[in-house]
């Protein structure tokens, strides 16, 4: 699993096997070989749903006119935990990568364009990360936009909350000095 070295595995595999009670472990089988059936990607924006209903399209106090694009669904969680964002989502399921085969197919931008021309979108919100991949795909995508009559933005870039400035690395504070606000 990702995140889980072998040591921690340990713990997982020496706590299931002293720990836990049989019918806790046949439980947690089950629940985990039905995860694929139970769990799908809403075909809207695609978000993970339980269910028919993805709970964020079908969410009437959303604000439709607002999409934020995501590579993948982990970025909606993230965006949600933080509950300052109201809007929906599109998650692209891939950033562009030419090198890991991974070319502008993959970002289903027809869907995009047709949800900004039918679905009363005014505003697009490029949430991508700030790496290689996530740069030439928000290029992309703005000039694949910046034609309709939508607004583009992308989230800003700059020092950690809470972080000292010596300990910042030269294009985190680079980013910071360019997306600097006033107030």
């Amino acid at each position: 699993m990702p995140g889980v070295g072998r040591r921690t595995a340990e713990r997982y595999a020496f706590d299931l096997l002293l720990e836990w009670k049989k019918s806790e472990i046949e439980e947690f089988a089950h629940t985990l070989s039905e995860l694929k059936s139970a769990i799908s990607q809403c075909q809207e924006c695609g978000a993970l749903q339980e269910g028919a209903s993805c709970p964020i399209c079908s969410d009437g106090a959303r604000r439709k006119e607002l999409v934020c694009i995501v590579a993948s669904p982990r970025e909606v969680f993230a965006m949600e935990a933080t509950g300052e964002y109201r809007g929906c989502y599109h998650v692209l399921g891939a950033l562009l990568s030419p090198l890991d085969g991974r070319g502008e197919e993959l970002l289903n931008l027809p869907k995009i364009i047709r949800r900004i021309q039918t679905g009363g979108v005014k505003e697009v919100i490029l949430a991508l990360d700030s790496t290689l991949e996530g740069d030439a795909t928000a290029l992309y995508l703005k000039q694949e936009l910046e034609n309709l009559p939508v607004s583009i933005s992308r989230l800003a870039f700059g020092i950690p909350v809470g972080s000292s400035l010596e300990y910042v690395d030269g294009g985190t504070l680079a980013r910071a000095f360019l997306g600097r606000a006033h107030f």
